[in-house]
This record gives C-alpha cells, sequence and structure tokens, in this order.
C-alpha cells in the first residue's frame, strides 16, 4: 500500500513581501512567473532576483516547444533556487527546471524518468489560481507536440521544497479563470475520493476540499456578482491545495484522462476541459455502479448542498452550470469524427489515470461518454 504523505512544507503568508523577506530572496533566486503577475506585485519589491517571463516563449498550457526554449534560455544562467510565482502552465513548467541539466531537452527527462530524476534547483511554488493543487504533488503535465499527446513527467525530485500560499495573490483573477480553476480543483477532490488508491488520510483532504468549495460556491452565486467569490478566495486556495494532497496521494482518472485530447488538439484551457467531461463520466459510473463510493460522494454532495443523499450528484451539476455553464462539446470545435481517435488515444496513453477509475471503462465506454458529451 502506498504511504500518505505531504512532501513540502506548507505556509500562508499575508503577502509576498512577507514571503520574500522569511524566504531571503536575493539576485542567486530565478522567478518565474508571468509580467502581468510580476510587475503590480513584485516589482517595486526591487528584489534583485533574476526573472524569467514565460509568455515571451508562448502562450498557453506548457508545450515541449515551450520548455525547451525556456531551458535554452536558461543554459548559460547561473542561479540557485527557483521560485514559481503563478497557474498551472507556470508551476508545470518550474517542476521540470527543477530537474533539468543545462544540456537537457523534455524528451530527455521523460527518457531518464524510469531511471529517477534529481532535483538540480531547490524549488518553492506560490500558486496565483485555486486549481491545479500542483504545488504539492510531483508530476508535471506537458502538451509533447512532437508525439502528439498530453503526458506527465513524474518524479520523487518533482516536489516543491516549498508550498507558499498567499491567498490575495488570487485577487486579480478574471472570473472565468476562476470559474474553470475551482471546478479543476473539485474534480481533483471528487476523483482522488472514488480513486480505488484512497486511503482514511487522502479521504479527508478531498472530503474538506468539496466542502471548502461547495460552500464557496453557493455563497458566490447566491450574493451574485463576478467578483462574489472573492470573499471566500483563502478558503478556496485552500481547497485547492487540499484536493493536491489527495490527488497527489490518490490519482486523478477518466476526467482527466479524456480532458487531455481536448486541450491537446482543441487547446480548451484544461479546468473547462474537465468540467466538460465530468458529469457524462460520473453519469457512466452510476450506470455501471451506483453503490458504494459513488454512493457516499452522493451523501458528501447532499449534505452540502441541502438535498437528499441520493441526489447530490445532480445537485452538484446544475450548481457548476451556475458558476459556469456547460455546453456541448461540438461548440468548443470538436467533431464527432474525432470522438473514436480521442477514446483510442485515451486507451492507448492514459492507463496511468484510468488505472484510478471508480469503475472500468472499456474503449467503448469511454466513446459513448464523448458522443453523450458531444
Amino acid at each position: 500500500m502506498k504511504p500518505f504523505r505531504i512532501v513540502p512544507s506548507i505556509m500562508e503568508y499575508a503577502d509576498f513581501a512577507s514571503y520574500a523577506r522569511e524566504a531571503e530572496l536575493s539576485e542567486q533566486d530565478l522567478i518565474l512567473t508571468n509580467e502581468y503577475i510580476y510587475h503590480p506585485v513584485i516589482a517595486d519589491l526591487n528584489l534583485g532576483c533574476q526573472t524569467l517571463f514565460q509568455e515571451k516563449f508562448g502562450g498557453g498550457e506548457p508545450t515541449d516547444e515551450m520548455v525547451n526554449a525556456i531551458l535554452g534560455e536558461l543554459k548559460t544562467k547561473k542561479y540557485n533556487r527557483i521560485v514559481a510565482v503563478g497557474g498551472g502552465t507556470i508551476i508545470d513548467i518550474a517542476k521540470v527546471l527543477a530537474v533539468a541539466e543545462p544540456e537537457d531537452q523534455v524528451d530527455d527527462l521523460y527518457g531518464r524518468m524510469a531511471d529517477g530524476l534529481e532535483k538540480i534547483h531547490p524549488l518553492t511554488i506560490v500558486p496565483t489560481t485555486c486549481g491545479t493543487g500542483s504545488e504539492v504533488t510531483n508530476i508535471s503535465i506537458i502538451n509533447r507536440i512532437s508525439k502528439g499527446v498530453k503526458q506527465g513527467i513524474v518524479s520523487e525530485a518533482m516536489f516543491a521544497d516549498e508550498a507558499a500560499l498567499i491567498p490575495g495573490m488570487l485577487m486579480s483573477l478574471p472570473y472565468g479563470v476562476f470559474a474553470t480553476s475551482s471546478i479543476d480543483a473539485m474534480i481533483h477532490a471528487v476523483e482522488s475520493y472514488l480513486s480505488p488508491g484512497a486511503c482514511a488520510l487522502s479521504e479527508i483532504f478531498s472530503v474538506k476540499a468539496l466542502e471548502l468549495i461547495l460552500q464557496g460556491w453557493q455563497k458566490a452565486v447566491e450574493e451574485g456578482g463576478k467578483d462574489a467569490w472573492k470573499a471566500c478566495g483563502a478558503e478556496f486556495l485552500r481547497a485547492s491545495n487540499y484536493a493536491g494532497i489527495a490527488f497527489g496521494h490518490a490519482g486523478c482518472a477518466a476526467v482527466h484522462a479524456m480532458a487531455y485530447p481536448l486541450g491537446s488538439v482543441h487547446h480548451i484551457p484544461h479546468g473547462q476541459a474537465n468540467q466538460l467531461m465530468f458529469a457524462d463520466v460520473m453519469k457512466k459510473y452510476a450506470e455501471k455502479d451506483p453503490g458504494g463510493k459513488l454512493a457516499a460522494l452522493s451523501a458528501v454532495l447532499g449534505k452540502e448542498l441541502r438535498v437528499a443523499a441520493k441526489d447530490g450528484l445532480a445537485a452538484l451539476y446544475r450548481l457548476m452550470d451556475d458558476v459556469l455553464k456547460k455546453e456541448p462539446l461540438r461548440e468548443y470545435g470538436v467533431t464527432e469524427e474525432e470522438l473514436p481517435t480521442f477514446a483510442k488515444n485515451v486507451v492507448e496513453t492514459q492507463q496511468r489515470l484510468l488505472s484510478n477509475n471508480f469503475v472500468p471503462l472499456s474503449e467503448e465506454e469511454i466513446l459513448e461518454i464523448y458522443k453523450n458529451a458531444f
């Protein structure tokens, strides 16, 4: 049985300046971030750190081309600690940089993964969204354009040394980013709870993350307005962190596996791609086995959403639509002809995730789920 553990130290700070003072940031540190984060929050602190802005190397989620370009830029630079300040893209790239030798390319790291990677640079992660939970996991998801697939690099060496939680870093998030981020965290909590790899301790983090997210969503929906969620910003950030701890132990499953082709081919943002698949995967689970952990999950949801235990999942789907309306896949440019290819790709490349399913899903059942979401 896999032991439950939390590897990075986790600290909350009042603001970035407080973190910078305690961490004693200096010219020996490399801050990996985005300009729209750096200039309003970090620049005036005059820390003297070296900086690298991800958007200069490409937009969207991390690709092998983007990361290779960044590795090339850093090849001749001398720095010790990496401080990643950003969302999922920044965090995933930073984990790669932490284990990369100066001459490495992304394919080299995939090639060495089975034998074990080594940490080259200490790593601190400051998340600025409330979705990935990636600050406490040891996986980086890269869109390998050269291979036509999204795949994870996984290594003990990719755990951060510290996760620094600063709720104020969330306050500039556009509503759409908040919505897709918090939906992603909710799905992390659900998939880790249902996973056969869950344990009593990981379930505590899954359930607490769900409670915080559902409470925050309900308050935001009831109060209305695109900024209503900000009153619960600290809770959403903690929920993302708790969900990250849970799925770091128990894993994610079919929702994530089926979302990857949507992001890889149609560039649908990760959290939104997960939302598009979530309800239809859960409905297939319920069709195959409505009892056990799925019934227990529905009861947890029902308690928070003030409905009968058996109606918890249906109530969650309604609340999710209030947070961000789910649209058919066709609205994002997905064609019906692509769906068999997506199903085949998922079965061939995502067995690491599919092994965490609540119940096994065949390629035919995965195709049926895609068709239901279409």
